[in-house]
């Protein structure tokens, strides 16, 4: 088996190639499914951010794996293969396995160190979870990724220093203006990075911001946090020619604002220019905006160089998440080497129940006259010489399996306990995992209590979005 991840980020393809592979979180589900279909794929999770598309999967052979991959962006997407692989990176093995644990500490980000990627990979691999299409591997992997994407904010600094999207959009802002006294701000959209963006925008001394969003409730929310004005955002573009600043962050699937609107409002205001910031993914302004006499248009990856200044000391952090990573690997590799013990052990615990099951019935048969009391007392005692004689070498065989002889000291195993008919009857040695689909309930499934991503963890630096 191999753990393959295929994806392209905003290193390999620029924001209008990754706006094309944005998954809808309502479509996720059927895309994971329809991925699962693909030949070869075993377990699947796709981690789908405004920075990146990646999806990690769990293959039974590697040949020929990233066509298959290639083929389901292809189809799903409705692009033609030759317009997206040369921005396209292919890891396999300890290579994705190391750019997983990367991804969740936040050192594969346009930010060194942003931390909303941990819950986006954390939230990915729960709906991945719920769909069933995880299983022993995946379970265990990204329980392992998220824990380690934890520890590396909890004890390093590696999330400290303003350097969000959010921040760099404003600080943009400030490179135009000087400052935003006096400025008039509009704001497209009222989630958590219009939130943060509101925040920088009235510390740097804007005028006024006006909070549009599609749900007036939630404009209405985040305005009143900060004195500012709700509107929605069919209202607020009829008046482009009342702001100087549009900074736009919804979650639409398409233009939120056309050439044609933004041209009609400019029209309005000939004289005054209108600076526009789009930081979504994908984009809610048509890209010939910029085209408007007057307009200067920005999208996110604009802003990738904004934030260098408060960079180094996250990059000195990230040295000693390296080490981390580099013993995740160590432990995960390990864990892989044991993963064959488990079905060896579970058909030694059979066989010896078996065993015992027999006797007993066998000693109660001969001595019919024991209470039901006294035959308590005989199986508690005899289980427990079963339990104590097994222990030692359940034990041995656990360690012995993880080390360079493992598969030697199995066969060997199997055969001086004479296991091979168990094995078989079980399905095999177990060193192949079984499709997603059938996993059983008891294979390492993660609960979502287990995978709580702490509150303090999310530091306000962290909305870049991976």
């Amino acid at each position: 088996m191999h753990i393959v991840v295929v994806g392209l980020n905003y290193r390999t393809a620029p924001v209008e190639v990754r706006e094309q592979f944005a998954f809808a979180e309502k479509d996720l589900p059927e895309a994971l499914h329809q991925l699962m279909k693909t030949k070869s794929v075993l377990e699947g999770v796709v981690v789908a951010t405004c920075n990146r598309t990646e999806i990690y999967v769990v293959v039974d052979r590697l040949h020929m794996c990233g066509y298959f991959i290639r083929s389901f962006m292809e189809q799903w997407f409705n692009v033609k293969s030759e317009q997206f692989t040369q921005h396209m990176y292919i890891y396999e093995d300890e290579q994705a396995i190391a750019h997983l644990f990367r991804v969740t500490c936040g050192l594969d980000s346009m930010v060194i160190g942003e931390t909303q990627i941990l819950g986006q990979v954390r939230n990915s691999f729960l709906t991945a979870q719920s769909e069933g299409v995880t299983g022993t591997w995946f379970n265990q992997l990204f329980k392992q990724a998220v824990t380690l994407g934890k520890r590396a904010h909890n004890e390093t600094s590696i999330g400290e220093s303003a350097v969000s999207v959010s921040y760099a959009a404003v600080e943009l802002g400030k490179r135009i203006f000087g400052m935003f006294t006096g400025k008039r701000v509009l704001i497209l959209g009222a989630g958590k990075m219009s939130e943060l963006t509101v925040k920088h925008l009235y510390s740097s001394g804007a005028a006024e911001v006006i909070v549009a969003n599609r749900t007036l409730s939630r404009a209405v929310e985040l305005a009143e946090k900060f004195s500012g004005k709700p509107s929605t955002i069919d209202d607020a573009l009829q008046h482009l020619d009342e702001v100087d600043i549009v900074i736009s962050s919804t979650g639409a699937e398409g233009y939120v604002l056309t050439a044609d609107q933004v041209s009609a409002g400019m029209k309005r205001r000939p004289s005054r220019p209108l600076f526009m910031i789009d930081i979504a993914v994908p984009r809610d302004i048509d890209p010939e905006a910029a085209n408007v006499q007057g307009v200067f248009l920005y999208d996110i990856d604009d802003l990738e160089g904004i934030v260098e200044s408060n960079l180094e000391m996250r990059r000195s952090e990230a040295a000693k998440i390296e080490v981390m990573i580099a013993e995740e690997m160590e432990e995960f590799q390990v864990w892989l080497k044991t993963l064959g013990v488990r079905p060896v052990i579970r058909a030694l615990q059979d066989k010896s129940n078996a065993i015992y099951e027999d006797t007993m019935d066998s000693l109660f048969n001969k001595l019919p006259e024991l209470d039901e009391h006294q035959r308590k007392v005989i199986r508690r005692l005899t289980k427990s010489i079963v339990n104590q004689m097994m222990h030692d070498p359940i034990n041995v065989i656990k360690e012995m399996s993880g080390g360079d002889q493992g598969t030697e000291a199995l066969a060997y195993f199997t055969q001086i306990f004479a296991l091979q008919e168990q094995l078989e009857a079980g399905g095999g040695s177990g060193s192949r995992p079984a499709p997603a689909q059938k996993q059983k309930k008891e294979d390492e499934r993660v609960s979502a209590a287990e995978f709580i991503v702490p509150k303090t963890v999310f530091a306000p630096a962290g909305l870049l979005g991976g």
